[in-house]
């Protein structure tokens, strides 16, 4: 299984960016994919996840009403809309997979991270 990150950068505060994730190496159905992300000096944490099959999503409260993640069957993608950017959400972002939800286990397959850099 190969998941493969893209998509970080340097934004101001307030502004927006597109992660994308393509997953490949087995079929998804039945597992759900998502973004953790982890700060300097902080452990890594859960953002956001889907249901491959049914489109299912959950957020870390931090995140909810500014991130959106999507996925699009047909492509093996999976995204994370960030809208009104915080400088607290500086991290390097990993696209991760399993077949559980991702709030409950350390996920079975990640992929590499993308630097997220918000500047105040």
């Amino acid at each position: 299984v190969q998941l493969q990150a893209s998509g970080g950068g340097l934004v101001q505060a307030g502004g927006s960016l597109r992660l994308s994730c393509a997953a490949s190496g087995r079929t998804f159905t039945g597992y759900t994919l998502g973004w953790f992300r982890q700060a300097p000096g902080k452990e890594r944490e859960f953002v956001a996840g889907i249901w491959y099959s049914s489109g299912g999503k959950y957020y870390t409260d931090s995140v909810k009403d500014r991130f959106t993640i999507s996925r699009e069957k047909a492509d093996n993608m999976v995204y994370l809309q960030m809208n009104s950017l915080k400088p607290e959400d500086t991290a390097v972002y990993y696209c991760a997979a399993d077949i559980n939800r991702l709030t409950s286990v350390s996920p079975r397959y990640w992929g590499q991270g993308t630097q997220v850099t918000v500047s105040s």
